[in-house]
């Protein structure tokens, strides 16, 4: 005999029925919670992406300054140099060009891999890569302290750059290119961006854009 005391078997499976139906649309509106907050997140990285993305692009995309728009105080030029390949003698550039370093003229056929070095290289080396549109930034290690010479390493181009020391030069720090020099007051002369600005990958330069690796690597070289 049933018991009066619970409802009807049709009215339980009801009951179960609508038990599961709202179990399910709960578990619904989750997944359509869920994805919305989803593309909710989605939306907001993509749009910091692109944000992102076009600050890189305004960056990178900042022209180069006309070179011919800079002026560099006491800049020394030496005009109509040669650019023969000689060797195994080493050239005296002091003496045949009146340069200390020297600025371009002969050298030897192997170009200095661009690069930082903490030893004096091989001038006949480090003149045929400013052939290629290097610029050589070279100090006196008895003028300069080593913070002085670790903020010169942070101040280099990355590529297309020699660093080295240079005893005996006239001034703390001397920044050539081909045909061009400047001597600086010390690490921080602001002539020394300048000439960057200009002298870097000149077109002046006998053979710009030609390799500034592949050639020889000096000793000492750090970076």
């Amino acid at each position: 005999m049933p018991d009066p005391s619970k409802p009807p078997v049709k009215q339980q499976r009801a009951a179960r029925r609508a038990d599961k139906v709202a179990a399910l649309q709960k578990q619904l509106a989750t997944r359509r919670r869920n994805r919305r907050i989803g593309i909710g997140a989605a939306i907001v990285a993509g749009v910091a992406v692109l944000s992102l993305a076009i600050g890189f692009i305004v960056v990178g995309s900042t022209p180069r300054p006309n070179p011919d728009d800079i002026d560099i105080a006491d800049v020394t030029e030496f005009p109509g140099i040669s650019a023969v390949h000689v060797g195994p003698e080493p050239v005296d550039y002091e003496a045949k060009y009146d340069m200390n370093p020297p600025a371009g003229g002969d050298h030897f056929a192997a170009w200095l891999n661009c690069g930082v070095y903490d030893q004096p290289q091989p001038s006949e080396n480090a003149v045929h890569a400013l052939e290629h549109g290097a610029v050589w930034v070279t100090y006196d290690p008895e003028a300069l302290d080593d913070s002085e010479v670790e903020s010169l390493r942070g101040a280099v181009p990355s590529t297309y750059s020699v660093l080295s020391p240079f005893p005996g030069l006239p001034a703390p720090v001397v920044i050539s290119a081909w045909g061009v020099q400047v001597q600086l007051d010390g690490v921080d002369d602001p002539r020394m961006q300048s000439f960057i600005e200009k002298y870097w990958k000149s077109a002046s330069a006998p053979e710009p854009g030609a390799p500034c690796t592949g050639g020889l690597d000096g000793a000492g070289r750090i970076a």
